[in-house]
């Protein structure tokens, strides 16, 4: 029998470590899911692919900052975070001649889509939050999608959806009270109380409206 598979957290020590094959193995383990979920963020398959180059150039020089588990949370909000400092640097290439926005994503999409990483995100399915996510507005959805599922500050929501940080934080709270009240409403069609919903556990979340 072959030797037990390394988990994520030993795969990252050795890449802390300096093991270039250890690089290699998280590489081939996690980089198809996130291409995935970088390509329905932007358009470009150029910049998907610089993205995920420099996601894994940071997992290279900072595995050591892993806290151990499952690596799937800490290397999308890596791969979150190097896809705005690419919008940002594509933003000001073409100020003078900016590119028409990406079309929105579709709702099923946007149930939350930790989902397409190894394992799923705790606390979160398909069921009463997607329905409830189906009932808000497209431009809710992305904020939620943002500043919850990705982890991004206020900041980087704003430069990732295109719209002033202001509207972030506007939208975030409206989204908040809508999804609460979807779900109560949900509750009620059932005779039930409604659930609560729980943030996802796989990376690290800020409240939503936070600042930077």
């Amino acid at each position: 029998m072959g030797a037990p598979e390394e988990n994520d957290a030993a795969l990252l020590r050795a890449v802390a470590a300096g093991d270039q094959a250890a690089l290699a193995r998280l590489y081939d383990r996690h980089a198809g899911w996130l291409q995935v979920r970088l390509t329905r963020r932007c358009p470009d398959p150029e910049t998907v692919r610089e993205v995920l180059q420099d996601t894994f150039v940071t997992v290279w020089r900072s595995a050591g900052a892993h806290r151990g588990g499952e690596a799937g949370g800490w290397l999308w909000t890596i791969a979150a975070r190097r896809l705005v400092d690419a919008l940002r640097a594509r933003e000001r290439a073409e100020r003078y001649a900016p590119a028409p926005a990406p079309p929105a994503p579709p709702a099923e999409d946007c149930v939350l889509d930790g989902l397409d990483g190894p394992g799923g995100v705790d606390g979160l399915e398909f069921g009463d939050v997607g329905t409830a996510l189906g009932r808000l507005g497209p431009e809710l959805r992305e904020v939620l999608r943002a500043t919850v599922v990705d982890g991004l500050t206020t900041r980087e929501a704003a430069t990732l959806l295109g719209i002033p940080e202001g509207t972030v934080k506007s939208r975030a709270l409206r989204a908040r009270r809508e999804l609460r009240a979807a779900l109560a409403r949900l509750a009620g069609e059932r005779g039930g109380p409604p659930r609560p919903v729980a943030a996802p556990s796989s990376s690290p979340r800020r409240p939503l409206g936070g600042t930077a």
